[in-house]
């Protein structure tokens, strides 16, 4: 087998840019107006993405976690007030829930698909619970219909982070188009980019006044009289990057069925193979695949998910065992709880057993991080690579087993 370098989305290899940047760049340029308070292509992605996922209000942010920020910002927690959500997930999905004075509460996942489930999530809900985030990892959605059913019961606002699920679908319905705010990033490994930016969706129309504040320091451009209303920030977009993620956005759908159309064939490569499951995904879901991933038995290939991403490294596949390295509770701000200054703020307002951090209290966290192994993923791959990768993990599991035998 000869060993083929795959496309990265780190790099030209995996992106998908050309003249429809290049042009609406040179645009910008030319019109000499780089904030998005003047110009026009921050509030044409805006637009566009809106219809795209057919919602009232798309509000365009400096990056995913800026979004996210804004819609923790627009349910307006009091200090104190819980936010229920995963533990695996980037920080960036977490470390805004803090800054706005609410404490991260953690939810278990399932396992097979590590996203949170109504299951998991009830036993987390008290009387200061302000909102519940959901993140459809790695694309894959999660079962809303029961999660939105019991946030409904409690009278509690859903918030979707698609960072990572452009275009996904639960039931035909569109992801970040489901809970009351949908978070997205355009960070540079997403199914759109434009380095680094978020946007974020409602079909609330005061929700959506109060995240155009948030991200404009809370001055009302365009209103009759504007004031700085209340504490926010400048979380604008600019012109250039609003011109490089709009340009995009017309392939985004053509993007999307790739990766789709990859993975089906991987999927088919590798389901017989021992040891080796391929990505769960429900009926009626649709996986937009930000990244394809294998859970491992160690029970049958020797070492896990640990010592056949070793075995891929070699071949200069970029697999990554655990995602994460340990959950998002495990992490130095929430062990030694260091915030502003030596306050602890607001950890000193939270219960007790909220921060109560012992894995045992997590065990599908646990599990998922151990059996997950996640691959490089691009809508660049081409029938070569995805061969190359399903002969690479053939013949590293048979490696494994053949060595311990």
């Amino acid at each position: 087998m000869i060993d083929i370098s795959l496309p990265s989305d780190q790099d030209a290899s995996g992106r998908s840019f050309g003249e429809e940047e290049l042009a609406l760049l040179a645009q910008v340029l030319r019109s000499g107006t780089l904030t998005s308070t003047r110009g026009t292509m921050v509030r044409g992605l805006e637009h566009r993405f809106a219809e795209t996922l057919g919602v009232r209000h798309a509000l365009a942010c400096s990056s995913g976690t800026a979004a996210f920020h804004t819609a923790v910002a627009a349910v307006d927690p009091e200090p104190g007030d819980e936010i229920v959500t995963s533990p695996i997930t980037d920080m960036g999905a977490i470390s805004p829930i803090l800054y706005q004075g609410a404490i991260p509460v953690f939810a278990d996942v399932d396992p097979a698909t590590c996203n949170v489930t109504a299951a998991t999530i009830e036993p987390c809900l008290g009387e200061r619970t302000r909102a519940i985030v959901v993140t459809h990892l790695f694309g894959n959605p999660c079962d809303m219909g029961p999660i939105l059913e019991l946030a409904r019961s409690r009278g509690i606002p859903v918030i979707e982070d698609c960072a990572q699920s452009f275009l996904a679908r639960d039931q035909g319905r569109m992801a970040g188009t489901m809970g009351t705010l949908g978070v997205f990033s355009l960070q540079q490994g997403k199914h759109v980019t434009c380095g680094e930016g978020g946007l974020v969706v409602t079909q609330d129309d005061a929700l959506a006044r109060r995240m155009f504040l948030f991200v404009n320091k809370a001055w009302g451009y365009g209103e009759p009289a504007p004031d700085h209303t209340f504490l926010a920030l400048n979380y604008r977009l600019s012109e250039l990057q609003g011109a490089v993620a709009l340009a995009q956005l017309p392939r985004l759908e053509s993007f999307v069925e790739r990766r789709i159309a990859n993975a089906s064939r991987l999927d088919g490569t590798l389901r017989n193979l021992p040891g080796i499951a391929t990505p769960l995904v429900r009926a009626g879901s649709v996986h937009s695949y930000w990244r394809y991933c294998l859970r491992v038995d160690p029970a049958i290939v020797p070492g896990g998910a640990v010592a056949l991403g070793a075995q891929l490294q070699r071949k200069g596949i970029a697999a990554a065992p655990r995602y994460i390295q340990k959950p998002a509770f495990e992490c130095a701000v929430f062990q030694r709880q260091q915030t502003f200054g030596q306050s602890r703020w607001p950890f000193t307002l939270a219960r007790p057993e909220v921060l109560d951090f012992r894995r045992s209290r997590f065990p599908g966290v646990s599990e998922a991080l151990d059996r997950i192994l996640v691959l490089p993923w691009n809508e660049r791959f081409e029938p070569g690579h995805l061969d190359f990768l399903a002969e690479s993990i053939h013949e590293a599991a048979g490696h494994l087993v053949q060595e311990a035998a």
